[in-house]
C-alpha cells in the first residue's frame, strides 16, 4: 500500500487540509476529529452484494486456519492505520476473532487476538475509540438479540456483550456501541411490541450495570437505524431513541452514535440527527459515512460532499465538539474497487475532505454570522415577557388578557432563508 502523507503529482493521495497538528479551535485537528478506521467493512467484508459472490481477493479472506486468517488480517490492519496516519480504529468480535464451536471457544480466540491488539496499540500508539459486538449477523438473531421471543437467545447474547465490553474496557475504548440491526420486527402477526420494548430496555440497563461494575470509563452509545435488515427497526432515529431512553431511565447513561446514511433513511438529515441529540443532550459519536441519495438502501459510501460535511461538523462544533466520540469510516469501498490501495486512498481522501470542512465550519463558527441571525429571531424570548412564558409565571389566562389589553397584533418577520444559505456558501 502507498502513504497519503506528502502531496504528490504523480497520482498518490495526500493531504492537502489534514495536519493533525494544526489548531482548531484551541485543539489540534486530530483531536477534533479523532478519525477512526473500521475493521469489519476495510478487512472483513469481501465484497458481495445480494446479487454477486466476493470480489475482493483478500489473501485473509481465504479458506486457510482460521486464527491465523485473523492474525494476517490484524496485521494488515494495523498497516493500514499506519499509512493514513488515523489515531483510532473499532472492531465488532465477530470480525476479529473466529467464533469457532462455542461461546467460550470464541470468547478464548477473541481474548487471543484482544492480546495481540495491546501490543499491536502500544507499539504503534492507536487506539479504540470503540468496539461491539455482532447481535445480527448469527442465524440465532434472525429475530433479534435483546428483542427475541425466546430468552435463551436474550442470555447468548448478553454474555457475548459482556465479553466484549469487558476487552473494550480492557484495551482502553473510549465507547461500546450498541447496533440494533435485528432489534424490530418484520410482522405485527408475530409481534408483542409492549414486551419486545421491555425486553430492550432491560437489555440496555444491564449493559449499564455492568460498564459500572467493571469500572469502564466509556460513553455507551446506540446506533439509530430505521429499517434495514429489519423493517421496522425501535431505534429509528435520535428522537426516538431519546423517547425510549427516558422511558427506561437511561436518559443520562447512554447517547447516540450517528451515522449519515441511517440519518437518510430516516428521512433526516446528517446534521438534523446531530443538533437534536445535542438538544436532547444524547450526542455521542460519528459515523462518517454517506448514503446515494437515488437509492433506498444503505450503500456505506466515503464521504465527498464538503458543504454537507461541513453543514454537520459546524453542528458538531456548535455543541462543544466531538468529545470522548470521533469519525469512523463505517464506510465500504465500491465491489469493483479491488485493488489493495483503494484502501488507502479512500480514507485517505476522506479524511482531508474532514479536515477541509472542520476549516469551513470553524470559520463560520468564528465569524458568528449564522448564530447572531438565530439569537436576533428567539431574541423576545430573552426578554422579561418570554422568560415569564417558560418559567411557568404565566398562565393561558394571563397570556390571553395581555393579548386583549395590549391590542396585539404580530407581524411575521422574514426568516431569510436564502441569505443564509448564500452566506453558507460563501465559506466553501
Amino acid at each position: 500500500m502507498s502513504s497519503p502523507t506528502s502531496p504528490s503529482t504523480a497520482g498518490e493521495p495526500a493531504y492537502r487540509h489534514y495536519d493533525k497538528n494544526r489548531l482548531v479551535l484551541g485543539k489540534s485537528m486530530q483531536e477534533q476529529l479523532r478519525f477512526a478506521v473500521c475493521y469489519w467493512h476495510s478487512f472483513g467484508w469481501a465484497g458481495t452484494d445480494p446479487f454477486g459472490d466476493p470480489s475482493f481477493e483478500r489473501p485473509w479472506h481465504g479458506a486457510g486456519e482460521p486464527m491465523a486468517q485473523a492474525l494476517h488480517k490484524a496485521d494488515v490492519a494495523f498497516d493500514l492505520f499506519r499509512l493514513v496516519d488515523t489515531p483510532y480504529f473499532t472492531f465488532h468480535d465477530r470480525d476479529v476473532a473466529p467464533e469457532g464451536a462455542s461461546l467460550a471457544e470464541f470468547h478464548t480466540n477473541l481474548r487471543r487476538i484482544g492480546e495481540v491488539f495491546a501490543r499491536k496499540m502500544q507499539d504503534t500508539g492507536v487506539r479504540l475509540l470503540w468496539g461491539t459486538a455482532n447481535l445480527f449477523s448469527h442465524r440465532r438473531y434472525m429475530a433479534g438479540a435483546a428483542t427475541n421471543p425466546d430468552p435463551e437467545v436474550f442470555s447468548y447474547a448478553a454474555a457475548q456483550v459482556k465479553n466484549v465490553l469487558e476487552l473494550t474496557h480492557e484495551l482502553g475504548g473510549a465507547n461500546y456501541v450498541l447496533w440494533g440491526g435485528r432489534e424490530g420486527y418484520e410482522t405485527l402477526l408475530n409481534t408483542d411490541l409492549k414486551r419486545e420494548l421491555a425486553q430492550l430496555g432491560r437489555f440496555l440497563q444491564l449493559v449499564v450495570e455492568h460498564k459500572h461494575k467493571i469500572g469502564f470509563k466509556g460513553q455507551i452509545l446506540i446506533e439509530p437505524k430505521p429499517a434495514e435488515p429489519t423493517k421496522h427497526q425501535y431505534d429509528r432515529d435520535v428522537a426516538a431513541v431519546f423517547g425510549f431512553l427516558r422511558e427506561h431511565g437511561l436518559e443520562h447513561e447512554v447517547k447516540v452514535n450517528i451515522e449519515q446514511n441511517h440519518a437518510l433513511l430516516a428521512g433526516q438529515t446528517f446534521e438534523h440527527e446531530i443538533a437534536m441529540a445535542q438538544a436532547l443532550g444524547i450526542f455521542g459519536s460519528l459515523d462518517m459515512n454517506r448514503g446515494d441519495e437515488l437509492l433506498g438502501w444503505d450503500t456505506d459510501q466515503f464521504p465527498n460532499n464538503l458543504p454537507q460535511v461541513a453543514l454537520s461538523l459546524y453542528e458538531v462544533l456548535k455543541g462543544g465538539g466531538i468529545g470522548q466520540g470521533g469519525l469512523n469510516f463505517d464506510a465500504k469501498l465500491r465491489r469493483q474497487s479491488i485493488d489493495p490501495d483503494d484502501l488507502v486512498w479512500a480514507h485517505a481522501t476522506a479524511m482531508d475532505l474532514c479536515a477541509q470542512a472542520l476549516l469551513v465550519a470553524e470559520r463560520m463558527l468564528q465569524d458568528g454570522a449564522l448564530q447572531r441571525h438565530v439569537q436576533q429571531r428567539y431574541a423576545g424570548w430573552d426578554g422579561e415577557a418570554g422568560r415569564a412564558i417558560l418559567n411557568g409565571e404565566r398562565s393561558l389566562e394571563d397570556l390571553a388578557r395581555d393579548v386583549a389589553e395590549r391590542g396585539l397584533d404580530p407581524r411575521p418577520r422574514s426568516a431569510q432563508q436564502e441569505r443564509l444559505e448564500h452566506l453558507v456558501n460563501s465559506y466553501l
